[in-house]
This record gives structure tokens, sequence and C-alpha cells, in this order.
């Protein structure tokens, strides 16, 4: 249980959105343009949270370091503006705990290292967002997570004492961002994590579900 919280922020893909759809279909049309046969999501799914990176090493094997890798990943950018809000939901219950996190008067956002490029455009179509009071992007500020410098501006932009915000994510390096910027943290475990392991994480608390968040925020 979390006591004195004025603040929830949250990480977008894998912990508020399921995006891994429409990433793998970006890169999927990649393969089949050039005649290769399309992989199933199946594939693509546990990478999601790598983004571009993820994305073209299920699709051709491909590391960062690769010479054709700043080419193919412009055009799985390109691919993906053209279908990022196509497949993509939101994970069961999150619709809910927004409307019950709006209900208690608690101010909340999104802080994610997806560059603003994909994050304002995809959040302005999705209606989960509308009363979001700040969006922070991979690029917002000049480190990305897991650096706190992101979550911190989120609490500044909030107006709230970083230690009375809850920072919710799916990856370590959320967990990681969290405990630097002196938030407590929670490991979303129902994303694309599976069977990972969060507990050498050290996050205060880990939820298998969006509503377990509610009896952590004393809401439920």
């Amino acid at each position: 249980m979390f006591n004195d919280i004025d603040a929830v922020l949250f990480d977008l893909d894998g912990t508020l959105i399921d995006s891994a759809p429409d990433l793998g279909a970006a890169a999927d049309k990649m393969r089949t343009d050039r005649g290769l046969p399309g992989l199933p999501l199946t594939d693509y799914r546990p990478m999601a949270g790598a983004g571009a990176r993820g994305m073209l090493g299920v699709a051709f094997g491909m590391t960062p370091e690769n010479a054709d890798f700043g080419a193919l990943k412009e055009e799985f950018f390109l691919n993906y503006e053209a279908c990022m809000t196509q497949r993509t939901y939101a994970f069961d219950g999150v619709a809910e705990l927004i409307e019950k996190i709006d209900h208690a008067g608690l101010k909340w956002g999104v802080v994610t290292n997806k560059s603003a490029r994909f994050t304002l455009p995809l959040t302005r179509q999705m209606p989960l967002f509308s009363t979001a009071q700040t969006i922070i992007s991979g690029d917002t500020t000049p480190h990305a997570k897991p650096h706190p410098a992101p979550l911190l501006e989120a609490a500044r932009q909030l107006g709230v004492a970083p230690g009375r915000c809850v920072y919710v994510g799916d990856d370590e390096r959320d967990i990681v961002a969290g405990r630097a910027a002196g938030m407590p943290t929670v490991a979303a475990a129902y994303g694309y994590l599976g069977t990972t392991d969060t507990s050498s994480w050290n996050a205060d608390a880990t939820i298998v579900s969006p509503a377990a968040l509610l009896y952590l925020l004393r809401m439920a």
C-alpha cells in the first residue's frame, strides 16, 4: 500500500497499451514487401517493448550494429506511422483504472521512451489519454529512461514532488528510473513480460493486472 500519493505515472507500451500488433505489422510488412513469408504476432510480441531494435531483430535477425540498420529503421518508422492506431488498444482494465484515478482526484501522466514523433499522435487519437496531464516522450528531455530526468520532468509539469508520484512500468529500466527519481515503483507484469521474473528489479510492488494497482493506491 502507498500513502500520500498525489500522482500516478505510467510507461506506455506494455503498461497502458498493447501496441505489439501494430509494431509487428509494421515490421512484417517489410518482410512481405521483400517477398519473405510473414511471421506470426507471437514472434514479435515478446520484443515489442524494444521498439525498432526489437522488431527488426525479429524480422531480419538484425542488430543496430548492422550497416543497413539505420535505413531499415526509418522504413519501419514510416510503416508504423501509417498504422500505429489500427490494432493498438488499452489492456483490459486500464480504462477503468484511469477512470478511478480521475475520480479520486489524482493527477496522472505518461513517461515513455517512445519518441514524440509517435507518442503525441498516438495519445491524441486514443480517448484514454484525454485526461492525462503530462506526456513525456523519450526525446522530451536530454536523457531517456533509465535516467531519472524524464520522470523528474513529469513531476515538475504536474507540480507534484517526486516522492508523491508512483511510477508503473513493465521494464527493468522503468523501475531503475523511478527509484533514481525517488518515486515508489510498481512493476506491471501483465504486458509483454510473459514468464519474466521481476523480483530482481527491486520494485516496491508488482501487479499482475491493472486493477491490482487500485489496491496499492487504497482505491479498491
